[in-house]
């Protein structure tokens, strides 16, 4: 549906993104990942067709941005962090403004209005002054905006940057019935949003992008086994014994190791034969060291995206 292929964006010998490409398949829920900085409103702002790229290709269902501007925009609903509303309008008049915009034809304008804001759950406001809106219902107002001319693509900044914890839940249930629909592309550097309603993630470090992946294999891939023990002996005579397992990759003490217990994660090979645990309670039964607890631990994404940016870091 929608492609970034090889997009550099520079402001002077600066780069803001940097050899960028992913592409959001038609129908998911796509979270755009990273901390402030990392280069997320400029990369929507060039998916949009807001600015151009300094080199590489944007692609709507095969089109160029730069030379099918109109034809790919028409496919596109964008909500900038800073949603463009007219604060002296009211939320009706406003909407069936920006369908004029977008075309919409004058005599379907009333309906179309009608039905996005029963979408957005706006008609209780539709004839009050968006300037006198609350935060979260000038949020709504944003999407619904985005939604004008029914594209198949909406592109979301930061969609619950600024809103109470009440607001955020209500724009969140909004994003998930737009994804059903819609395919959906938002920003955020809040990580159990994106792991709450998102399919698939692109994470975005300093400018570069370090991993597209559907979002269970992020959190569940079988690239490593990790597990977490604790083992009644002393840290100076079983950290090495472990280190030496052949399944063994990396040994992380944990807050709790005492003089009598050590608390350790294990970050194993899957494939190892025999497996990591039948490895480990051999050793342990060697060492006459009792195993008090053995659990398999899963990422959330808030860990996976701390470890990957701390490597990437590591390796710049």
């Amino acid at each position: 549906m929608i492609e970034l292929k090889q997009v550099t964006k520079r402001y002077g010998a600066a780069a803001a993104v940097s050899d960028l490409s992913f592409r959001a398949p038609e129908g998911q829920i796509i979270g755009l990942l990273g901390q402030n900085g990392a280069g997320k409103t400029t990369t929507l702002n060039i998916l949009t067709g807001y600015m151009p790229p300094t080199s590489g290709q944007v692609l709507v269902d095969g089109m160029d941005m730069l030379t099918h501007a109109r034809e790919c925009k028409r496919r596109i609903g964008y909500l900038p962090e800073r949603p463009p509303l007219y604060d002296e309008m009211t939320v009706r008049s406003y909407l069936a403004f920006v369908c004029e915009l977008k075309e919409v034809q004058p005599r379907a304008i009333r309906q179309h209005v009608r039905e996005i804001m029963d979408v957005c759950g706006l008609h209780e406001v539709q004839g009050r002054i968006i300037g006198h809106l609350s935060k979260g219902y000038r949020q709504r107002v944003g999407i619904a905006q985005a939604l004008c001319g029914d594209p198949p693509v909406l592109v979301l900044d930061e969609p619950t940057v600024g809103l109470d914890p009440r607001q955020v839940a209500e724009i969140r249930q909004l994003i998930r019935r737009l994804g059903q629909k819609h395919t959906v592309i938002f920003s955020s550097h809040m990580l159990p949003e994106i792991q709450q309603l998102c399919q698939r993630v692109v994470i975005l470090h300093k400018g570069r992008l370090i991993r597209e992946a559907d979002m269970t294999a992020l959190t569940d891939g079988d690239d490593s086994l990790r597990l977490r023990a604790s083992i009644a002996g002393a840290q100076k005579e079983l950290l090495p014994a472990l280190q030496s397992l052949p399944c063994v990759r990396r040994v992380k003490t944990l807050p709790g190791s005492g003089k009598n217990m050590t608390e350790v994660l294990l970050e194993c090979a899957p494939d190892a034969i025999p497996a990591p645990q039948a490895q480990l309670f051999s050793l342990l039964c060697g060492l006459n060291a009792p195993l008090h607890m053995l659990s398999q631990e899963r990422d959330t994404l808030e860990e996976f995206f701390l470890r990957l940016t701390s490597e990437d870091d590591a390796a710049l």
